[in-house]
């Protein structure tokens, strides 16, 4: 069935009825948008998009990302009026409401049509980079019968304006990633009124300066819409069709201006807008013609699933091909030998490079695997020597080098991991966690399977001085909830976290990794960082100390508790690679590893700060001890810079005397 303009004018109406509807419900949300792209997104829908409603994870589908999230009604009425599961017309009813799929922000996690979380403004076009990267790879491994499909993005101004989108549209251009089209709502209009108040770039330029495609359409002329979506879809340029909007069209009296952006139209204004489209339904009522035209956009899809389902069944790399769409791990056996190998061993050298040793296990045995740095791939240590790179002459490789472009990086991330099928991990140093710091929490937000590898952990990486040490990172990126923090004391716990990592499908990871050199602690082959904490060291004599430490400083504390020994004061260390996981463990391990005995002085000692510490150590015995670094570090070599800032045997031993003695 062909839709001509007299079909797709009601359908698209739809969507602005449902949008007013539920915004006005609401009184919360933002009617503007899905308003003035409605007409484009139907044509996109109708003509263009590869998507079955009954299979909303079918592998080969194209991915359909709303960057400009704040406009959320437009995919929730999307997905409603083309037959998927959810959202329903109840869910809807209660847009922005407790318990309602349809929150303020499309979140990936509630609706399954929800490719990714939207709403921070750039970053579901950098996720769009990375799905489209990730389906390339899949292509390039599995061939086009299996994977040859597009990413499609809703963007609006503010996200061509946000810095992360030159991160990604360079990166994209770069990568010459043809299969993303980009649908620019250009309604020349933010929240604080015309963008001429706030920009004067030429947009269409700067993407075809970064190797784009660029297309422009009216954005409310049917036939022109279908002209510059098809002119896109030929392409094999990364694509920007630049659609020419009303905001909020549709709404007599506000269209075209500010207002109409983020409040609802009112009970006039709505009124009026449905007399101005000929709108005769009631509030949250589609008229069976229209919901009809709507709910046959499936049927094609139907047929080009089932079509790729019979190749899928036909091909003989089809039960690898559906382990990795799954996430499922393949079979480590060789992984658990080679880590026996290791604890036998006696190994001293930073985590960044026994990261490094264990990818040259891990890459090899798990081919989905795709690693990359933000321009530091010889300091991060991230390319195992299998990795070629992944370029636009060679996209079956698993090394992408991403620039400088660290935000750019973890928001691409996160979209190959949210697409499927590759388990993305990067690389950067640990203080520039603070330029991916939001993408790094959408990973979390968006239960997404991201490995961030960062490197030059503390002070201990020397001469380069407080501009790259960190010092409130690692405590940082433990405030985000649903991310793992990994500080690993040696080479066995940098592997232990490693394989933590990539077993976590749902939580993000942060592996944090140092610099200098480190002699090799364990010498048990349990999976004790799982954990999060265990004994390394138990005292010998009386127990009357227990040292927490992460990281380097595990090395110090295990000299420390020798040096109390001596005095005759038992001293357990503690080392804890993960505070997340030890605090998931049941109360009886946590008691048996931190016993409630206010005899006992606990001690904390990171070389970062201390705040955060105190949940272990304020309850211990006279308030407990903690050592660490509150203020930036200093130029100078590692050995220096410890000794300078007390993280000594000789500082750290008087300072517990004297509470013991307290």
């Amino acid at each position: 069935m062909t839709l001509t303009s007299d079909r797709l004018a009601p359908m698209a109406n739809a969507i602005r009825a449902l949008s007013m509807d539920a915004v006005q419900a609401a009184n919360s949300g933002h009617p503007g948008m899905p308003m003035g792209m409605a007409d484009v997104a139907t044509v996109l829908f109708a003509k263009f998009l590869k998507f079955d409603p009954a299979a909303p994870k079918w592998a080969d589908r194209d991915r359909f990302v709303l960057s400009a999230g704040h406009g959320s009604m437009l995919i929730y009425s999307l997905l409603h009026l083309t037959g998927y599961e959810s959202p329903t017309m109840d869910d809807i009813r209660n847009f922005r409401q407790l318990g309602s799929v349809c929150a303020g922000h499309p979140e990936n996690f509630l609706i399954p049509g929800v490719e990714c979380t939207g709403g921070p403004l750039g970053q579901g076009l950098a996720m769009a980079v990375g799905m489209a990267m990730a389906e390339r790879q899949l292509n390039a491994t599995f061939g086009g019968d299996l994977v040859d499909h597009n990413t499609w993005v809703i963007a609006g101004d503010g996200c061509l304006m946000e810095g992360i989108n030159h991160e990604a549209i360079g990166l994209a251009g770069t990568l010459k990633l043809g299969k993303l089209k980009v649908l620019w709502d250009d309604n020349k209009i933010t929240i604080d009124g015309d963008t001429s108040l706030s920009t004067s770039e030429d947009i269409p330029a700067r993407y075809r300066a970064s190797g784009w495609d660029v297309f422009e359409c009216d954005g409310h002329d049917f036939a022109d819409i279908e002209r510059a979506l098809a002119e896109a879809a030929a392409s094999d340029k990364p694509t920007l069709v630049a659609c020419r909007t009303v905001i909020g069209k549709g709404a007599p009296n506000k269209q075209g201006g500010h207002d109409v952006h983020g409040a609802p139209l009112g009970a006039a204004e709505i009124e009026a807008a449905r007399e101005y489209l000929g709108w005769t339904s009631a509030p949250f009522e589609i008229p069976a013609e229209i919901m009809a035209d709507w709910r046959s956009l499936g049927a094609a899809g139907a047929k080009a699933r089932a079509e790729w389902e019979a190749r899928l069944a036909a091909a003989p790399d089809a039960a690898e091909f559906n382990r990795r769409m799954a996430g499922e791990l393949p079979d480590v056996e060789p992984i658990r030998k080679t880590l026996a190998e290791w604890v036998e061993g006696d190994a001293t050298v930073a985590t960044r490079k026994a990261s490094e040793n264990w990818l040259n296990v891990l890459a090899p045995a798990i081919p989905e695997m795709v690693g990359g740095s933000a321009d530091l791939t010889g300091s991060n240590n991230t390319k195992a020597k299998c990795q070629a790179p992944f370029t636009a002459e060679d996209y079956a490789g698993r090394y992408v080098y991403y620039g400088i472009r660290e935000f750019g990086m973890a928001a691409a991330m996160n979209g190959m991991a949210l697409h499927g099928g590759v388990i993305p991990y990067g690389g950067t140093f640990l203080i520039f966690s603070d330029y991916c710091r939001n993408a790094i929490r959408m990973s979390a937000l968006q239960r997404a399977r991201t490995i961030y590898v960062l490197t030059h952990d503390s002070i201990g990486l020397g001469e380069d001085g407080p501009t790259h040490q960190p010092v409130e990172h690692v405590m940082s990126m433990r405030l985000i909830p649903n991310l793992n923090v990994f500080r690993p004391a040696d080479v066995i716990e940098t592997a232990e976290c490693w394989n933590l990592a990539l077993e976590a499908a749902g939580t993000p990871s942060v592996l944090a990794l140092t610099r200098q050199n480190l002699p090799q602690l364990r010498k048990s082959g349990d999976m004790l960082s799982a954990r999060g904490a265990y004994v390394l060291r138990h005292a010998e004599v009386d127990r009357k100390v227990i040292l927490i430490a992460t990281g380097s400083e595990v090395e110090l504390a295990c000299k420390v508790r020798d040096t109390l020994e001596e005095q005759g004061i038992g001293a357990d260390v503690v080392s804890m690679p993960c505070v997340e996981l030890f605090e998931a463990q049941d109360e009886a391990y946590k008691h048996e590893i931190l016993p409630h005995d206010p005899s006992i002085l606990r001690v904390s000692i990171e070389a970062g700060t201390t705040m955060g510490w105190e949940r272990y150590t304020a309850a211990s015995r006279n308030g407990g001890l903690n050592i660490g670094l509150d203020r930036f570090g200093a130029s100078a070599p590692a050995k220096d810079l410890f000794a300078r800032f007390g993280f000594t045997v000789e500082a750290i031993v008087p300072k517990i005397l004297d509470k013991l003695s307290a």
